[in-house]
């Protein structure tokens, strides 16, 4: 299936529609802030925070690839199975100047086409209901739950990314503009 870009919620529609939709919204809006730049631009620090739009794109990328396996208790692949995270907390932050601008492209690329299948066969399973493997504060945690989750974490490093990303090269902007395309 070939994307079209920009990405743009329903305006009417179910709630599952609406949170998938504006999920699919904020990743494309991300990848637009984060896309076509060279390895010294998104290891780029920007403020007096070490955030980078290389360590986003790597920390979503992580996102992607553990949300749905941590909430179904499935083991989550490589890299992310073999770091120590109770030494190294950032090491995705920390790592990704490491990684060239391909690999970190093609992996969040991959990891959001992956995720975004799963979703789509966990809610046509269950729905919106569909109760998780994991328990908070005594509680079932929904698939629900999971999907907001992702909706926040996008909506707070989108954002990150439209700052840092402006004051790399003056781009700026709420949506992709019609016709764009990850590079």
């Amino acid at each position: 299936m070939t994307e079209i870009w920009p990405v743009e919620p329903p305006v009417a529609g179910t709630e599952q529609e609406h949170l998938v939709g504006m999920l699919d919204r904020l990743r494309a809006t991300f990848r637009w802030k984060a896309g076509g730049l060279d390895a010294e631009q998104l290891a780029r620090r920007t403020t007096t925070s070490a955030l980078t739009l290389g360590g986003l794109l790597k920390h979503l990328t992580y996102v992607e690839d553990i949300k749905l396996s941590w909430a179904f208790e499935q083991e989550p692949g490589e890299p992310w199975r073999s770091v120590d995270w109770d030494a190294d907390p950032d090491w995705e932050f920390r790592t990704a100047a490491l990684d060239s601008p391909a690999e970190l492209y093609s992996r969040y690329d991959r990891a959001v086409s992956t995720a975004r299948r799963r979703l789509t066969e966990l809610l046509d399973e269950g729905g919106l209901d569909m109760p998780t493997a994991r328990q908070w504060q005594g509680q079932t945690v929904l698939l629900r739950r999971i999907v907001c989750d992702l909706v926040e974490e996008y909506g707070r490093h989108t954002g990150h990314a439209d700052l840092i990303r402006e004051a790399i090269d003056g781009l700026v902007g709420e949506d992709p503009p019609e016709g764009w395309q990850p590079s």
